[in-house]
């Protein structure tokens, strides 16, 4: 198969072609001002990542937005690989879900993809009204051309677990997706999966108790998630809730890659763990714990045990690997899940993180460290914050990671990467046996940036990656 069909530039219907797609020469990724002090609107940067450019790990355009304080975060496509064999779809529109202000917009890509402009902006008051939510989060695009976002809340910042749908040609707030009497109390990241007809969300926390920051006391009182909720993709019902625990906090949930595959893995946050979700025999969903990371004992942090917080986890598109970062130990992780039920650590590596030594946080009781790792210093920076968001080049080789989580979030854990900024690292990967280490030519720092220290977040291939194509 070619690496490309004609509609637009999407990936055949198997994950092979995309594996052998193009190497990444630009990214783009949401840079975020709220919460550093620096009163400027957050902007989509496009950063070269082509080792051959003489811009080669420079931000080569800009797109600041019209408004302040939006708090962009995740971003996704109008078409994917879902529309494949749709001659009328191009993936040409990046769509950026605001966090904060309950903005959608819609970002130009296909005109000049180093050079992205506004195609147009759906307001705060459009969600709403047309589908009483506020805090939109995941997009996907859907094999109909519509748009698919999940929310987090309503208008006032109460947590609901709802999706709107934007039309794929005008942008325009259809409502919501949702239908029947259940709504899940939270939202947060979904996949969905039509062979097996069923969509699955996971849940964070209420908009207005995550957006100043943590609060453990906010855990015991129900304000974050513990539950994958299991959606009938063709009724649009909320049919099943697995229930993974207090204090869970389920965040990134992916699918496998391969459509047939009835599984798939839920990264939790405070519990440290990895959940493999399945399809029974009696075909119904459950869940099971194949992976976990254990907390460190510690004196001088917010609490005497300290999570890794895993926040971001992908899988490599031959579903060979499972990748996901602990903002707060600062490392990342690779695991070969050939044996989806038995995942086997195969890389690591260290890159920040609360537990460095010389910072104000010992560790008193580790039981998987000798010592507290040193601290991460590339090209003569000491890197601030934690791996967070990653994203993985088509091949598998290579492996990006930026350091900001949430800016609120960021203020709280991590004060000095506010105020330096967020970096872009690059991790080589080993694909035959396993095995990370840093390239220690690249980096983004985006404490350099002209209007000041920015906090750089999630990280999109203009071809479609490994986070955002659902093949069906």
């Amino acid at each position: 198969t070619t690496a490309f069909c004609k509609s637009g530039g999407f990936y055949a219907l198997n994950t092979i072609s995309a594996l052998k797609g193009p190497r990444e020469e630009i990214v783009y990724l949401p840079c975020i001002y709220r919460n550093t002090g620096i009163e400027k609107p957050d902007y989509l940067a496009t950063v070269d990542v082509d080792p051959k450019s003489p811009h080669y790990c420079q931000v080569i355009h800009r797109l600041p937005m019209p408004n302040l304080k939006d708090e962009l975060h995740h971003s996704g496509w109008n078409a994917c690989s879902s529309c494949f064999g749709d001659a009328t779809k191009r993936r040409n529109r990046l769509i950026l879900p605001c966090l904060v202000s309950s903005r959608v917009y819609v970002v130009d890509v296909g005109t000049d993809s180093r050079a992205p402009r506004i195609h147009k902006v759906v307001e705060s008051a459009e969600l709403f009204q047309k589908g009483n939510v506020g805090s939109p989060h995941t997009s996907h695009c859907l094999g109909s051309g519509d748009i698919l976002i999940s929310c987090l809340g309503d208008p006032s910042g109460n947590g609901k677990g709802s999706f709107i749908l934007l039309d794929g040609e005008t942008f325009e707030v259809k409502g919501n997706w949702e239908k029947g009497e259940k709504v899940p109390a939270l939202g947060y990241d979904f996949w969905y999966q039509p062979r097996h007809n069923v969509l699955m969300s996971t849940e964070w926390a209420s908009p207005k108790v995550a957006e100043s920051g943590f609060n453990p006391a906010d855990v015991e009182k129900g304000h974050y998630g513990r539950h994958i909720n299991v959606w009938d993709w063709s009724t649009h019902t909320c049919i099943q809730s697995i229930d993974l625990g207090k204090g869970s906090i389920p965040l990134e949930i992916r699918f496998l890659h391969n459509p047939d595959a009835a599984e798939g893995f839920v990264g939790c946050a405070l519990s440290g763990a990895v959940h493999r979700f399945y399809k029974t025999e009696k075909g119904v969903w459950a869940a099971e714990k194949v992976i976990e990371v254990p907390s460190k004992k510690v004196r001088g942090w917010l609490l005497p045990d300290m999570p890794g917080l895993i926040t971001d986890v992908l899988i490599s598109l031959d579903d060979r690997f499972l990748y996901f970062s602990n903002w707060l130990h600062g490392d990342i992780r690779q695991y070969d899940i050939s044996n989806t039920r038995e995942p086997k650590l195969v890389g690591q590596v260290f890159l920040g993180g609360s537990v460095a030594k010389g910072g104000p946080v010992t560790v008193v009781e580790d039981q998987e460290l000798q010592c507290q790792p040193e601290p991460f210093v590339i090209k003569g920076k000491r890197v601030q914050g934690g791996p967070q968001m990653i994203q993985l080049s088509l091949d598998g080789k290579r492996l990006y990671v930026t350091t900001s989580l949430y800016s609120a979030w960021d203020k709280q854990f991590y004060p000095d990467l506010v105020k330096e900024g967020s970096v872009m690292l690059q991790i080589d990967v080993d694909t035959e046996r396993g095995g990370l280490k840093v390239n220690k030519n690249f980096l983004v720092d985006f404490g350099k940036e002209p209007d000041g220290p920015v906090l750089a977040h999630e990280i999109r291939y203009p071809g479609g990656d490994s986070t955002s194509d659902i093949w069906l």
